[in-house]
């Protein structure tokens, strides 16, 4: 019988993932997923809901009284 180790800290989100599309104020973040750091601190764990197929993936620490996108 195998045993199921857990792969991350906690259950709730470290930080969510964007598709964005363009550049400075221009650009348009769409929330995509989020990740959780692994026990070991080497990797995350991504949940993501779509898969963006031009733009870029931006993952940010999940700050709770700052405002989302726009730096990157």
């Amino acid at each position: 019988m195998a045993t199921q180790h857990s792969t991350s800290i906690s259950k709730r989100p470290t930080h969510r993932i964007f598709s964005v599309n363009g550049e400075g104020e221009n650009a348009s973040w769409t929330e995509i997923g989020a990740a959780w750091p692994n026990k070991d601190g080497l990797g995350f764990s991504i949940s993501c809901n779509a898969l963006p197929l031009g733009g870029r993936m931006v993952m940010r620490a999940i700050v709770a009284d700052a405002q989302e996108g726009g730096d990157a």
